[in-house]
């Protein structure tokens, strides 16, 4: 009879939700994380059936960690700054914080520890973007098994001359927009589509390759001249003014 699998405690915790694998190593080296009944060490193999509790002292850290909701300028990466250019978590201090924020967290300079994209957002385009210090939120939005939908606006043009993008494009295009497109040898999971005006379409991802919509569009003679992300899961921009930003609130989920 064969052996029952095991996992890496790290990646069961983060399996079952509890944090990150990231927090879950943290956890694990503070003595946090007790496995059937036993002070769990680094490393250690679990079962599925396995008992994992963890402390209060680690669900307290947890709770003061924030997620913030930012409405990105161009000109700004989403990550780490590159070649001159600066990341939009600077954004976040007191003056661009919005003041229609309805979660009444008080910022902090600590909740910038740790602060880090859970998805990425091309210097050119503007729109939501999340940052966030819970490994929880960013697995959800970024984790391989992510399904959760983001939504963009995407202005085109196509040709030099088609003033009415949409009667000039072919519908057999957008097709292929929907569903037959890969990238980097790649094919892409089904997208929705749809004209929203002339010039305009709206395209809901469920992945987030570099550039993905941009190159997408050039595959089929589209140009894009402005991207704008306007939702991520249940979470809308909605009146969230451009350069600002907002706390995720305790009600809220993706």
């Amino acid at each position: 009879m064969s052996e029952p699998s095991t996992t890496r405690l790290n990646k069961r915790m983060a399996e079952l939700g509890l944090c990150s694998r990231r927090e879950a190593d943290d956890w694990i080296a503070r003595g946090w994380v007790r496995v059937d009944g036993q002070v769990a060490v680094m490393g250690l193999q679990v079962g599925a059936q396995a008992r994992i509790e963890v402390d209060q002292r680690a669900q307290g850290q947890q709770q003061q960690q924030v997620t913030i909701l930012l409405n990105k300028p161009i000109g700004y990466v989403s990550g780490q700054a590159e070649d001159g250019y600066q990341p939009a978590a600077m954004l976040v201090q007191p003056r661009n914080h919005w003041r229609g924020d309805a979660s009444r967290l008080r910022f902090a300079p600590a909740q910038l520890r740790g602060l880090a994209p859970a998805g990425r957002l091309d210097i050119d385009s503007t729109g939501l973007l999340v940052l966030t210090q819970d490994g929880r939120v960013a697995r959800q939005l970024i984790g391989e098994d992510s399904g959760v939908e983001k939504e963009y606006l995407v202005r085109v043009s196509f040709g030099p001359t088609a003033a009415n993008v949409q009667a000039a494009f072919p519908p057999a295009q957008l097709a292929r927009l929907r569903h037959g497109l890969s990238l980097d040898g790649q094919p892409l999971k089904p997208a929705q589509v749809d004209w929203q005006n002339p010039e305009q379409l709206r395209f809901v991802l469920t992945e987030g390759k570099k550039r993905q919509i941009r190159r997408m569009c050039e595959l089929v003679g589209l140009k894009v001249v402005g991207l704008k992300r306007i939702r991520i899961g249940r979470l809308v921009l909605g009146q969230l003014p451009l350069g600002q930003w907002r706390y995720l609130g305790a009600e809220e989920r993706f």
